[in-house]
């Protein structure tokens, strides 16, 4: 099985090259991105059950042997981040595509979207299976540049600027990881995993710890730990809700593996777990405050975003099997659930006209909608039975496990954490789908808010087609459809709008099964989770399949 390692890069790769060339055709663009990503999560549910059974799936590409060639590792770790990492990329896809139909740009699209979001794709996959340092930097610098892309799409001046916010950032952290990879490389001879992992043992404490806070720093900011995460509130929000959702659920989780897999693997029983856990424990609370504070949806799920990155940090600080397997299991329930909240969020704006919470009320009256977010949002409070709750509680009871007074005082703030996002949640409910909406702000009245308006079409600015306007499509003028929902009018007669389009449903609600699957199957994926946490603990099992030698190697 090991010559489907290669297939999670490689696929998305050859879908890019399509999609550039079928720039004209984008019906074509479109079929061809779906079906590159579906085979990706096709290979990736292979390689996860193959490295399960056998153990790290190895490749070295070119047949060259370690350290001269590139080598690409699937083990139980890596092929778990590649699965729920390609099934949120295939839903945000089709999201994407269901969003340009509604809107009407199919025949007019930007045609470098699919091949760059299919690049963005190969960056993550490669960074999952990495197995040298310089190859992880590699990944890094293809999705980022991507994500440069992809951020500033539409090219507004509010999207430049925070691009430009993001690329400075960025190119930031970049800098810093290649430097540490100079170093690593200079003080060992090596930037292959495996051989580093018993050099670095070697080398003096100081210099060693030198090397991994160098590490730490770079993957800090990829990761948006606290105080390296100011940057994020003021980027995300600004892309197209398919794009904000795929960043806030993916790429912040590609520095957190980068800090599992260096952690574990380079630096066991390092000097850095204190420290590791005052950062956590700062991201956390500074985080949350930060998302209780806003009045806009995204910039609150972008502060949620950073305050929860605290606790994956908190279950690698511990540096136990029960820490880590817990924090594994966080980042897979994170990717998900913070990924069908800005999908959700996308779906509020279209029917409110705004994420802005003074702005919205009502939205409870489109119950797709309003299941569509509040099973998510309960599960990212952390509510019982959610994957949210299970993977919390595993982390607080490592915390205690360990018992030192730090790890207390960071079980004390994961607590104080979930409650405010318990609290910041039930305020987005309450001021956008329970409360009335105000005559300020309904659709009709004589002054609507900003950006509330009808346009030329007759659709109301970010939402559905209102009824008793005549419809492109041919609806009959004055009579709403069977299904549609209702929002008063300032004159206080109820205006219909239309339903969602379905594919924008479909995709967000494919994300919520999703979400409730992993609390469904809790037990058999804390099960991997732990078996991948052991194995990043003891270490031999990777080693021995990169190091094991090839017949017919170079």
């Amino acid at each position: 099985m090991t010559g489907l390692v290669p297939l999670p890069v490689i696929l998305p790769l050859l879908g890019a090259g399509v999609t550039l060339v079928l720039a004209r055709r984008p019906r074509a663009q479109r079929i061809t991105s779906v079906t590159a990503l579906t085979a990706t999560f096709g290979v990736a549910l292979a390689l996860l059950v193959t490295a399960h059974m056998d153990g790290p799936q190895v490749v070295r590409v070119g047949g060259w042997p370690v350290p001269l060639g590139i080598v690409l590792v699937a083990d139980q770790l890596a092929t778990l981040m590649l699965v729920v990492s390609t099934a949120v990329t295939l839903c945000v896809l089709l999201y994407s595509i269901g969003e340009g139909r509604a809107d009407g740009r199919e025949s007019t699209p930007v045609a470098i979207y699919h091949p760059t979001y299919l690049i963005l794709t190969a960056g993550v996959t490669n960074a999952f299976l990495s197995g040298d340092l310089f190859n992880l930097y590699v990944g890094f610098e293809v999705l980022l540049g991507a994500s440069y892309v992809l951020l500033t799409l539409g090219g507004t001046e509010v999207r430049i600027r925070a691009g430009t916010t993001y690329v400075v950032v960025s190119i930031l952290s970049s800098v810093i990881f290649l430097t540490a990879i100079g170093l690593v490389y200079a003080a060992t001879g090596t930037v292959n995993l495996a051989q580093l992992a018993g050099r670095l043992d070697a080398l003096p404490d100081d210099l060693r710890l030198v090397l991994q806070l160098m590490l730490l720093l770079a993957f800090g900011i990829k990761a948006a730990v606290f105080p390296l995460s100011a940057w994020l509130p003021d980027s995300y929000p600004t892309a197209p809700a398919p794009v904000t959702a795929v960043f806030a659920g993916l790429l912040t989780k590609v520095g957190v593996y980068a800090i599992i897999r260096t952690e574990t693997l380079l630096f066991p029983g390092g000097r850095t777990g204190d420290l590791l856990l005052v950062v956590a424990l700062l991201t956390m609370v500074v985080g949350i405050l930060g998302a209780v504070a806003q009045s806009d949806i995204k910039r609150l799920l972008s502060f949620t975003l950073v305050s929860h990155i605290g606790y994956m940090l908190f279950g690698i600080a511990l540096g136990s099997v029960a820490g880590l397997a817990s924090a594994i299991f966080y980042v897979v329930h994170h990717i998900t659930i913070q990924t069908t909240l800005f999908l959700a969020t996308g779906l509020v704006e279209r029917r409110g006209g705004s994420t802005n919470l003074e702005r919205l009320g009502g939205l409870a009256r489109a119950p797709s909608l309003a299941v569509l977010f509040f099973l998510p949002a309960l599960n990212l409070a952390g509510i019982p039975p959610f994957s949210g709750f299970l993977g919390k509680l595993g982390l607080l009871q490592a915390g205690v496990a360990d018992g030192t007074p730090l790890a207390w005082l960071v079980v004390a703030g994961g607590a104080l954490t979930s409650l405010l996002t318990l609290y910041a949640m039930t305020r987005v409910w309450n001021l956008a789908f329970w409360r009335q909406p105000a005559p300020s702000i309904a659709v009709g009245g004589a002054e609507p808010a900003k950006p509330l308006g009808l346009s030329g079409t007759g659709r109301l600015w970010g939402t559905g087609r209102l009824s008793g306007v005549p419809s492109a499509r041919g609806a009959s003028p004055g009579v709403p459809p069977a299904d549609s929902a209702s929002i008063p009018s300032a004159a206080g007669g109820p205006v219909a709008v239309e339903p969602m389009p379905p594919l924008l449903v479909g995709a967000t609600a494919a994300l919520v099964v999703l979400g409730l699957t992993l609390t469904l199957l809790a037990g058999p994926i804390f099960g991997v989770s732990s078996e991948s946490a052991a194995n990043l603990v003891e270490r031999t099992p990777y080693v021995e399949a990169v190091l094991r030698p090839v017949a017919g190697a170079r």
